[in-house]
């Protein structure tokens, strides 16, 4: 395949409603979409950084800057457009491997790419990926709220509406009596997870395993991304699985923390681990050593969600993932919406992400555009 444009486009995005969590609240996203046309085809990526670093230290401005500065250049050196002429995807990463970090930046190009070589050859994102299943159970993230009788009303909104699983944020000062409630109001049969998004620290354990009477399938990320040793400890003083999120960049960061026991599940997210190709390599490895995986979210429009519905219908992804509707976040998307169908959503199968932006709603949001040539 021969590269001939990129295009960075910037989009603005408002949410139904404010999302809160322990690192920030958000009301709208502004979002990087990376459009690469080809001789044959046109694909689609989308950057999972957020506007400033309060999930990652990745944050948009810096990877728009990266991309323009250091990874487009890169691939549309000799070297480059031999090598993904030659190999599409699955060159970007060693192209790129010489920069460090910024793993959102790669990944979105390795995306973008990547729909485009599918979209070319006919094939499937869930195909390429190697999904096993044309629908996938659909979770939904609940953010952290001022009083416990709106959580309440938000929770039985989204089970009523079929939703197989609930995942809540959790802070200090918000964490026990919010999951005591919802269990209280809606029972043990209920799948609810909760996510900490490094909030805790070690010293944190005691009360922490205070949350291992309420039966949930897993705490997300309590301690700090670096602190695996600590996770590892935290481990082998509550019963509630932990499962790690920040802390797992890479295929090798992923292995490190299964050999230290410093969790039992991971949450997989393709932006933060540099790609889809590369998340993959983590389903494999946990597969191997005997760890469920499930596919977590970034607030991503129609073109992300559809991707990670893709990988979500690997076979190790055994637990339901943040694979929510459209409308979980957005009162119109960019593409045709995604709907929830008795608790699972159906992944795409038509060439690349089965999905394309509808060019009325794309150009209303769109705050800015530039074209490279090749």
């Amino acid at each position: 395949m021969k590269l001939r444009v990129i295009e960075l486009r910037r989009i603005a995005m408002p949410l139904v409603g404010p999302f809160r969590t322990s690192f920030g609240t958000q009301t709208a996203r502004d979002i990087l979409l990376l459009k690469v046309v080809t001789d044959g085809a046109e694909g689609w990526g989308e950057c999972g950084a957020l506007l400033d670093p309060g999930y990652s230290d990745e944050y948009l401005a810096g990877e728009l800057g990266v991309l323009k500065d250091y990874f487009i250049p890169a691939l549309a050196s000799s070297r480059g457009r031999d090598r993904v002429e030659a190999h599409g995807a699955h060159a970007v990463a060693d192209l790129l491997h010489p920069f460090k970090g910024h793993r959102m930046a790669k990944a979105v190009l390795e995306m973008a790419i990547l729909d485009a070589e599918l979209r070319e050859e006919g094939r499937s994102f869930a195909r390429e990926l190697g999904g096993v299943v044309d629908r996938v159970p659909s979770g939904v993230s609940v953010g952290i709220f001022e009083e416990i009788p709106q959580l309440l009303d938000v929770v039985g909104g989204y089970l009523d509406e079929g939703y197989v699983r609930i995942k809540l944020k959790i802070e200090p000062g918000w964490d026990l009596e919010p999951v005591r409630a919802v269990r209280e109001r809606f029972g043990d049969d209920v799948l609810l997870q909760v996510d900490a998004n490094t909030a805790y620290t070690l010293r944190d354990a005691r009360h922490l395993a205070t949350l291992d009477d309420f039966g949930l399938l897993l705490i997300e990320q309590p301690l700090e991304e670096e602190d695996v040793l600590g996770h590892a400890e935290l481990a082998r003083q509550v019963r509630t699985p932990i499962c790690l999120d920040e802390s797992i960049v890479s295929s090798q960061t992923a292995a490190a923390a299964i050999s230290l026991g410093a969790c039992s599940i991971i949450n997989i997210k393709p932006g933060r681990v540099g790609g889809y190709l590369e998340a993959v390599k983590i389903h494999d490895l946990a597969v191997a050593h005997g760890l469920a995986v499930w596919c977590g979210g970034m607030i991503e429009t129609g073109l992300g969600r559809a991707a990670n519905m893709a990988l979500a219908s690997l076979p190790g992804f055994t637990l339901p993932g943040d694979v929510s509707a459209s409308g979980r976040f957005y009162k119109t998307d960019i593409t045709e919406p995604f709907v929830l169908e008795e608790g699972h959503i159906r992944v795409p199968t038509g060439p690349g992400l089965g999905v394309t932006p509808i060019p009325e709603i794309l150009d209303e949001v769109t705050t800015s555009i530039e074209h490279i040539e090749f």
